[in-house]
């Protein structure tokens, strides 16, 4: 009885986790198909590229998008990056 408990639970919980998921990359034909709901840019980021992208997916986050597209970055020191936002 504990066991199907526990997967119920487990699986309530995966369920609603989808619904939180971040703002997710899209490429140029994916984004096409999308509504454009602004621009967002990130300086001074001096992290791995892994954080780079979590940076960017949680600030689209922030500012209500479900998707976004990298339009521009550099790395000198530190990171710059210019992202479009997607719903």
């Amino acid at each position: 009885m504990k066991a199907s408990v526990t997967i119920a639970t487990l699986s309530l919980m995966s369920v609603l986790s989808f619904g939180a998921l971040a703002a997710q990359s899209v490429d140029y034909s994916q984004a096409s198909s999308l509504q454009n709901v602004g621009t967002i840019t990130l300086n001074g980021i001096a992290d791995a590229p892994s954080d780079i992208a979590k940076a960017v997916s949680d600030k689209a986050d922030q500012q209500g998008a479900s998707a976004y597209r990298v339009v521009e970055s550099r790395n000198g020191d530190n990171w710059h990056v210019t992202a479009e936002l997607y719903k």
